[in-house]
């Protein structure tokens, strides 16, 4: 459904540490930075990038807006969290772990990126 998704940064260094380790935990290649300033992650043809905020403001999270990232499975929505909490993330909500969403059963894990960012790693249970 989307073809990329963009999320702000205050500290585009710190952001790449963090955000290299959990796209590296998916498979994916580590990511480019654009003449702007931007980092561009590519993966199963979709993009992700994270850039300062473009009007020259302090980057600010919203409360409430969370991008899933699509997983193999448990041991991968494990791997990216466990990558993503070293390299400067924080665990929010429930542990990893099973969760029944809206009659589907799936394996989630999530985190906050270095920004306050919500971020969350998806697995259906039920399509294996």
């Amino acid at each position: 459904m989307f073809s990329l998704v963009t999320v702000g940064s205050n500290n585009i260094d710190r952001s790449k540490i963090f955000y290299d380790a959990l796209f590296t935990s998916l498979g994916a290649e580590h990511s480019i930075i654009d003449p702007k300033g931007r980092l561009i992650y590519q993966h199963n043809g979709c993009m992700f990038l994270v850039t300062p905020p473009i009007e020259g403001e302090p980057e600010a999270r919203g409360n409430g807006p969370t991008v899933g990232f699509s997983v193999s499975g448990p041991d991968q929505a494990y791997a990216w969290h466990e990558a993503g909490i070293a390299a400067g993330g924080k665990a929010m909500e429930d542990p990893p772990g099973k969760r029944l969403v809206h009659g589907v059963n799936m394996f989630a894990a999530y985190l906050t990126d270095p920004d306050g960012n919500k971020l969350c790693a998806l697995h259906n249970l039920d399509a294996e």
